[in-house]
């Protein structure tokens, strides 16, 4: 897809990913909505790139269905959804309580479902549409330390492939953002995970060069690094030994957390 005046939603778009997404996809002309529960931050993005704001909870059906609509008001038929919003709150099962799982899974999870319900009906009618979903290495491999986390990241690479698969065919592109280490607030760069688990770190504004290329070819897997392959395919390759390693990971984490 070329994103000359195509309507663009980014969700998440105050900071990080999304911020940086919002940026690139305006100076490569398309028409940015920046959506975020953070309306001040969401404002000041979208007054930089010249696009529109919304304050947006996406955990709310309501709210997204309402985006979409005024979003429609100010630029006309939406042709790409960026799905980016995200938390990463939470840790063991035995530990994390269920309202934070069923928070982190209404962001997660369900903020794209809802996403898809608004805007996959009519690009369906006009046979040409983009979503992209932003999930994580966490949804393919796994996170250490954090299981809610990586459970609700398996969820949106399942729904993303299964969209694909689906609607393809009938003038539907689909994206998987699947990124390592990223330096966003998500990200404490102190942390043991992130110093033994995270990979490579990039920089938002490299991701969002990684996504408008993925567009632009309408590829569907978008990694930040050639070594988060080379990691889906040691886990394909020998599940025992990857999980095996995986566990080793775990103690080298748990003795620097508690040096």
């Amino acid at each position: 897809m070329d994103l000359q005046d195509k309507v663009s939603i980014i969700t998440g778009g105050a900071s990080g990913i999304g911020a940086a997404s919002a940026r690139l996809f305006a100076r490569q002309g398309a028409k940015v909505v920046v959506a975020d529960r953070n309306a001040g931050g969401a404002q000041a993005v979208a007054t930089e790139i010249g696009g529109v704001a919304f304050g947006c909870d996406v955990a709310k059906e309501d709210d997204i269905q309402r985006l979409v609509s005024e979003a429609e008001r100010a630029y006309g038929p939406i042709d790409l959804f960026f799905s980016n919003a995200g938390i990463a709150t939470g840790t063991d099962p035995l530990e994390t309580p269920i309202a934070l799982w069923q928070e982190q899974w209404e962001i997660n999870v369900m903020a794209h479902v809802y996403a898809v319900r608004a805007v996959l009906p009519g690009m369906l009618d006009r046979g040409a549409g983009y979503l992209i979903h932003t999930a994580s290495m966490a949804g393919i491999l796994t996170t250490h330390g954090n299981a809610v986390y990586a459970t609700t990241k398996h969820a949106v690479v399942g729904l993303a492939e299964w969209l694909s698969i689906t609607y393809h065919d009938r003038g539907i592109r689909t994206s998987l953002l699947a990124p390592l280490g990223v330096k966003t607030p998500m990200l404490d760069e102190d942390s043991a995970w992130a110093k033994h688990a995270a990979g490579p770190l990039t920089t938002p504004e490299q991701v969002a060069e990684m996504v408008t290329d993925a567009v632009a070819a309408e590829r569907f897997l978008i990694l930040t690094d050639p070594i988060a392959q080379k990691w889906m395919d040691h886990k394909a390759g020998d599940l025992e030994r990857w999980l095996g390693g995986m566990r080793r990971l775990q103690l080298a984490i748990d003795r620097d957390s508690h040096d």
